[in-house]
């Protein structure tokens, strides 16, 4: 066994050799290419101060996405939009009614997806399918510092 292990050794040092010996010379006759000389670029001057960015709260974000026309007022009508539309989705057949069968429309069809064999009852690992994908949160700390993982769900 040994000397399989010593031979192997042996081989892998001749065949390094040989490549750091003949590895550095290019043959008789070729020619390298030069490259192209590179002339650098004159950098624009920097200003003297960086332009300061405008900093929006969340809540002047928010209060901008419900004021539509801008006039720095929400009306009733503008504050009940989007649950105007989410009633839109929602109501199907557009009589004006919202069903039960309308408003469970999304929950019946992730319970007939998540059911994979059928059988009308999910188990535990089907069940699990079912969670809410959530983003992770985002890190509100200074670059380089260790980042801290949101704790787990139950």
């Amino acid at each position: 066994m040994w000397r399989y292990l010593v031979g192997g050794v042996g081989a892998l040092a001749l065949v390094g050799g040989g490549v750091l010996i003949l590895g550095g010379r290019t043959p008789a006759g070729t020619v390298l290419a030069q490259a192209p000389k590179v002339v650098p670029a004159t950098p624009e001057p920097l200003p003297e101060r960086a332009p300061e960015a405008t900093v929006k709260t969340r809540e002047e974000k928010r209060f901008g996405r419900y004021d539509k026309d801008r006039d720095g007022r929400i009306t009733r009508d503008e504050y009940l939009a989007s649950r105007r539309k989410a009633y839109a989705k929602l109501d199907s057949d557009g009589d004006g009614r919202l069903s039960f069968e309308e408003w469970s429309a999304k929950t019946a069809a992730k319970f007939t997806g998540a059911d994979r064999d059928r059988s009308g009852t999910m188990d535990a690992a089907e069940f699990a399918t079912t969670a809410v994908k959530r983003k992770p949160a985002r890190a509100k700390c200074p670059p380089g510092a260790p980042r801290q993982e949101p704790p787990e769900e139950s």
